[in-house]
């Protein structure tokens, strides 16, 4: 199962991706070789993907440790609390049962 913070990320990559290559494109004219500062543009567009695909790698594992401790969390919880995630289950069932049988 995907997450939409790795959908988004991924989406926003992959478009940054095809800016950059699209720019590219424009400025790998042979005839620009010899320009100092084409080269160096160039270069930075390379850095600068790399930095961009090392930035979303980072963000993508930050947010699944995150998940992964929220998670921990509440099973700890449930496990140290069954009494009143139990209590908390049936109110909820019971007020949406009794929601339900209004209609």
């Amino acid at each position: 199962m995907t997450h939409p913070v790795s959908e988004t990320i991924s989406s926003t990559q992959a478009e940054l991706e095809r800016l950059v290559t699209d720019l590219r494109s424009m400025i790998s004219s042979k005839d620009l070789d010899n320009v100092p500062e084409i080269k160096a543009l160039r270069q930075r567009l390379d850095d600068g993907m790399h930095n961009v695909r090392d930035a979303a790698v980072h963000a993508a594992q930050e947010a699944a440790r995150q998940a992964k401790d929220a998670a921990r969390a509440a099973d700890r919880y449930a496990h140290d609390e069954p009494w009143r995630v139990a209590g908390a289950a049936l109110t909820v069932g019971a007020v949406v049962g009794f929601l339900l049988s209004r209609r």
